[in-house]
C-alpha cells in the first residue's frame, strides 16, 4: 500500500509542475499571451527529441517562475496542433523545434538566447521582468537582494550623478547577465558605509570564503563600458562556480575541478573541495599568473569530463582538466590534493604537461589508398608539409557519409600512386580535431596543401569523384600535369 501510495504522490507532483507551464496551442494564442507582462514561449513538436530532453527542465523552471515577484509565464504551443499552434508557429517564423522567444505585454519582444535547464531558465527569466536595476527602499529588501545565490551589482547613490547614469545604463544593456539594484535611502546607505556614491558586487553567501572579499567595489570612472568590463573581469572571484548557465563566461586559460558540487544538499562539502582550490588560486594571483579557476558538478558536465577522456562516476574527490587560450585539453593524472594541483597548474603554464587528445588508436597497417588519420597521427599524416591532403571528417552514423564512402574509396584508389596527394579519412567523433579544422557538420572536408597548413581550406563542391578531380587539378601543389 504504501508504495502505491508514494508513486500516486510523485505523479501528482509531477503533475503539478507539468501544469505550471500554459498550453496555449489553441487557436486564442493571442489573447491568451496578451494576459501576461512577460512570458517565455516554447514552440515545439511532440515528436522532437530536444524538446523531449527540454521539457522537464522547462516544467521546474515554470513551477519557480509562476511565483516570482513579479511572476513570470512559462507557455508551450504544439506546432503540429491544428487547432491553431500550427498557425501561431507560422505567424512567428518558427522553423526548428524547440524555439524559445520572449513576449512583453502579448507582443514578440526576442529570441531566448539563456540556458535550457531549470536554475539557468529561472536566472535568466528572472532579469527580464521589472526595471532593469531593482529600486530598493530598506535595509530588509537590500538583505534578501544580496542574499541570493548569483553575484549581486548594487548602486548606492545619495542623488544624481554621472556614475549613477553610467550603472543605469549598464544595468539596461546587461540585465540578461546580471542582477542590478540601486539605493538612495539613506538608512541603507549608512548601513553599508557607502557615502560616496558607490558600485558594489556583493558575492553570493554560499561562495564566501576567508580567501577573497565578500564584495568589491568598482574604483574606474563613469563609464558604463567601463563597469561592464570590471564586472566581466570579477563576477566569477577568483573559482568561480560553473554551471550550464555561466561557464561561456569564464575565461581562458582556465583549470576546472569538477566533483559533486551541490549547493542546495550539501553546500559545506562543496565549499571544502572549493576552498582548497582557493589556497592555490590565491597563492598564484599573488605571484601575478594569469589563470582563471573554476568549480564544477560532475553529473552536469558528463560531456566535458568525456571530452578529457575523465571518469564521470562519482567518487570522493575531484578530478581536474585545463584548457589553454588555444583550447587544447590537459589532464591532472594524480590524485587531488592541494600540492599536486598546485604542481599540475604550474607545469601547465610552463607548458610541462602534455596535451590531453581524445584518439581511436593508431591504425597498424594504413597502407590503403584512403589513409585512417586519427588523433595521434593527424601531424605526422595531414600536417606533413611535403604533401597536399584532402581529409574527410566524418561520423560513423551519418547516412551522408555513408554515401560518400564508396566515393571516397574511388577517389583514393584513383590517387593512390600520385605520392605528394594524399587523400584521408577521420571519424571526428571518436578523435579531438585541431582548431584550424572547425568540423560543423558531417561530413567535412578539408584541403590542407603542402605550405598552407595553417590556413585550410573548407570544401564545398561537389561529391561526385569527377568533382573532387576537378578541384584536385586546380589546387595541387605538385602533381597538376599528373591529375
Amino acid at each position: 500500500m504504501f508504495s502505491w501510495l508514494s508513486l500516486l504522490v510523485v505523479c501528482a507532483l509531477a503533475r503539478v509542475n507539468a501544469d505550471d507551464v500554459l498550453d496555449y496551442s489553441g487557436d486564442d494564442f493571442s489573447d491568451r499571451i496578451g494576459e501576461h507582462d512577460v512570458a517565455l514561449v516554447e514552440f515545439f513538436a511532440p515528436w522532437c527529441g530536444h524538446c523531449k530532453r527540454l521539457a522537464p527542465e522547462y516544467e521546474k523552471a515554470a513551477t519557480v517562475l509562476k511565483d516570482n515577484d513579479p511572476p513570470v509565464a512559462l507557455v508551450k504551443v504544439d506546432c503540429t496542433s491544428e487547432s491553431g499552434g500550427k498557425d501561431t508557429c507560422s505567424k512567428f517564423g518558427v522553423s526548428g523545434y524547440p524555439t524559445l522567444k520572449i513576449f512583453r505585454g502579448g507582443e514578440f519582444s526576442s529570441e531566448y538566447q539563456g540556458p535550457r535547464e531549470q536554475n539557468g531558465i529561472v536566472s535568466f527569466m528572472r532579469k527580464q521582468v521589472g526595471p532593469s536595476a531593482k529600486p530598493v527602499l530598506d535595509k530588509d529588501a537590500m538583505e534578501k537582494f544580496i542574499g541570493n545565490s548569483e553575484p549581486s551589482v548594487v548602486g548606492f547613490f545619495a542623488e544624481d550623478s554621472d556614475l549613477k547614469k553610467a550603472f543605469l545604463k549598464t544595468a539596461d544593456n546587461n540585465r540578461d547577465d546580471y542582477r542590478f539594484a540601486y539605493t538612495e535611502a539613506r538608512d541603507v546607505i549608512d548601513k553599508y558605509g557607502y557615502q560616496d556614491d558607490a558600485v558594489v558586487l556583493f558575492y553570493p553567501p554560499r561562495l564566501h570564503n576567508k580567501f577573497e572579499e565578500k564584495q568589491l567595489v568598482y574604483e574606474g570612472k563613469s563609464s558604463e563600458n567601463k563597469i561592464k568590463t570590471w564586472l566581466k573581469d570579477n563576477v566569477l572571484g577568483l573559482c568561480g562556480h560553473m554551471t550550464d548557465g555561466n561557464a561561456d563566461k569564464f575565461k581562458k586559460p582556465l583549470v576546472v575541478a569538477y566533483y559533486d558540487v551541490d549547493y542546495v544538499k550539501n553546500a559545506k562539502g562543496s565549499n571544502y573541495w572549493r576552498n582548497r582550490v582557493l589556497k592555490v588560486a590565491t597563492k598564484l594571483k599573488e605571484e601575478g599568473k594569469e589563470v582563471y579557476f573554476a568549480i564544477a558538478a560532475r553529473g552536469d558536465f558528463y560531456g566535458q569530463l568525456s571530452e578529457f577522456g575523465l571518469d564521470s562516476s562519482s567518487s570522493d574527490k575531484p578530478v581536474v582538466a585545463a584548457r589553454d587560450t588555444s583550447d587544447d585539453k590537459f589532464i591532472m593524472k594524480d590524485e587531488f590534493s592541494v600540492d599536486n594541483l598546485e604542481k599540475f597548474v604550474r607545469d601547465f603554464l610552463d607548458g610541462k604537461v602534455k596535451r590531453y587528445l581524445k584518439s581511436e588508436p593508431v591504425p597498424e597497417d594504413n597502407d590503403g589508398p584512403v589513409k585512417v588519420v586519427v588523433a595521434e597521427n593527424f601531424d605526422e599524416i595531414v600536417m606533413d608539409d611535403t604533401k597536399d591532403v584532402l581529409i574527410e571528417f566524418y561520423a560513423p552514423w551519418c547516412g551522408h557519409c555513408k554515401n560518400l564512402a564508396p566515393k571516397w574509396d574511388e577517389l583514393g584508389e584513383k590517387l593512390k600512386d600520385t605520392e605528394s596527394i594524399v587523400i584521408a579519412k577521420m571519424d571526428a567523433t571518436a578523435n579531438d580535431t585541431p582548431g584550424a579544422f572547425k568540423v560543423s557538420g558531417f561530413p567535412t572536408i578539408f584541403w590542407a596543401p603542402a605550405g598552407g597548413k595553417d590556413n585550410p581550406e573548407k570544401y564545398n563542391g561537389g561529391r561526385e569523384v569527377d568533382d573532387f578531380m576537378s578541384f584536385l587539378k586546380r589546387k595541387a601543389t605538385h602533381a597538376r600535369d599528373e591529375l
